[in-house]
């Protein structure tokens, strides 16, 4: 074995290991959902439900509905048929079911937000406001629960109606009841008993480097001088927002302060200065830090989904902001800040990562990319692959995982590519800049040209 090959592999032993790309070592997912995953198969299943819709044939319509929606190895919907015209089914949505019925006149949807056991008019006036932001679903007091319905005629109930109805009541249902329970105590939370609650070796993970994550940006944040290095701190608290969301994945109302952290920074941007904007974040990031371990582990929990909260963008909008981060981080690589040089490029693709709905492909890579550099993480959660230990990369290892990723999507995204050949592996930071470059190349187009 060649010196290079024991610099970069770790050693013979671990090369002659019989590795699977396609499997991890430990089955715990890092993000959020994304239905933007959907096989080419599945795909076929919407424009079939929109076919046999226009010529009404509703039964097989539905049908094909559903199994569009149903992914497999989340198992999240369910429908049942009951008799030849009738159907019950569910959906999963984080700490939500939906619970529906079909028959010969009509399809209608409910899921439960909370139990009350008396009136209570702040909880109805908040719930009178939401009702005005809807399009397609409306909340409602049934038998003591607060719940949210939706119902159409069957014979206008389109596919494009059923996705975008049964999507707003998922979605806002599984959002609002743990902010209604959090804020109103008499509220109690209901059927709910199908999440998962990490195991205690993956909340104890879990919240070792949430802690230390924040700690520790706020600590090199201090020595930083605080104007002219203001878009670095950005960068830093920005990039950390969306490392906590993509892999501790917290839920309810931990969730929702994160998700009102990044809105400090973005929300009236134009009136304040960077400078300011920093503070807000640094302000918000060390209350955050005051909050009682119990209260964090309580959000540490798994759960289906069926819909992603977050659209899809067009590919240049991705091109454009990995593009940019690399532009953008070459200051602090030239001046030896490397760290600040590798927080700016996962941002790049992080804030796209947590801002929309990425096809999976995509997601798999920055999945890797994130294993590779945070690996202590990762080995600490369970995981036995080790792409990059002590400034030594296993080259083989990422180069096969990264071709496993690229072929298994070559049917959806036939012009897809990424040459592993132009992988560097001298240093971290210029490895991710070539993972990078790589990235900003991909072509989604899914027809051959």
């Amino acid at each position: 074995m060649g010196f290079l090959d024991k610099l970069f592999n770790f050693g013979k032993a671990d090369d002659e290991r019989n590795t699977n790309p396609s499997v991890a070592s430990v089955n715990i997912k890092m993000g959020r959902y994304s239905d933007n995953n959907k096989t080419v198969a599945k795909t076929n299943k919407w424009y079939e439900a929109e076919d046999l819709y226009k010529e009404k044939k509703y039964n097989e319509s539905i049908e094909a509905f559903f199994d569009y929606l149903r992914d497999d190895v989340e198992d999240n919907v369910r429908l049942t048929k009951i008799s030849e015209s009738t159907y019950s089914f569910e959906i999963y949505q984080g700490t939500k079911i939906v619970h529906g019925q079909i028959n010969l006149n009509e399809v209608t949807a409910q899921v439960s937000l909370a139990q009350m056991e008396k009136g209570l008019i702040p909880v109805m006036r908040r719930l009178l406001e939401m009702n005005y932001t809807l399009f397609y679903a409306r909340y409602a007091l049934h038998d003591n629960r607060l719940c949210m319905l939706f119902d159409s005629s069957r014979e206008i109930a389109s596919p494009n109606k059923l996705y975008y109805g049964l999507k707003e009541l998922a979605t806002k249902a599984d959002k609002q009841d743990d902010l209604l329970v959090s804020d109103f105590a008499s509220l109690k939370a209901i059927d709910d008993s199908h999440v998962v609650q990490f195991t205690e070796q993956e909340k104890e993970t879990k919240y070792k480097y949430f802690v230390f994550w924040i700690e520790s940006t706020l600590k090199k944040i201090e020595e930083l001088n605080q104007d002219s290095f203001s878009g670095g701190i950005a960068y830093m608290f920005l990039s950390l927002i969306y490392k906590l969301d993509f892999l501790i994945t917290p839920e309810g109302k931990l969730l929702n302060e994160i998700e009102r952290i990044n809105n400090l920074y973005w929300l009236n941007k134009e009136d304040k200065t960077a400078v300011e904007r920093n503070q807000l974040l640094k302000d918000a990031f060390q209350k955050l830090l005051l909050w009682d371990k119990a209260e964090v582990l309580k959000y540490f929990y798994r759960a289906k989904a069926t819909f992603s909260v977050n659209a899809p963008k067009p590919q240049q909008v991705l091109t454009d902001g990995v593009r940019s981060a690399l532009d953008n981080m070459q200051w602090y690589k030239d001046n030896k800040h490397f760290d600040i040089a590798n927080t700016v490029m996962e941002y790049g693709i992080a804030y796209c990562q947590y801002s929309y709905s990425l096809p999976k492909p995509l997601t798999d890579l920055f999945t890797l990319y994130m294993h590779i550099n945070y690996s202590a993480y990762f080995e600490e959660l369970g995981f036995t692959e080790r792409y990059y230990n002590q400034h030594t990369f296993k080259m083989s290892e990422i180069k096969s995982r990264i071709n496993y990723i690229i072929n298994q999507a070559k049917e959806k995204y036939p012009l897809l590519a990424f040459n592993t050949d132009q992988l560097y592996f001298s240093s971290l930071v210029d490895f991710n800049i070539s993972f990078l470059k790589q990235i900003e190349t991909f072509n989604f187009d899914n027809k051959q040209q």
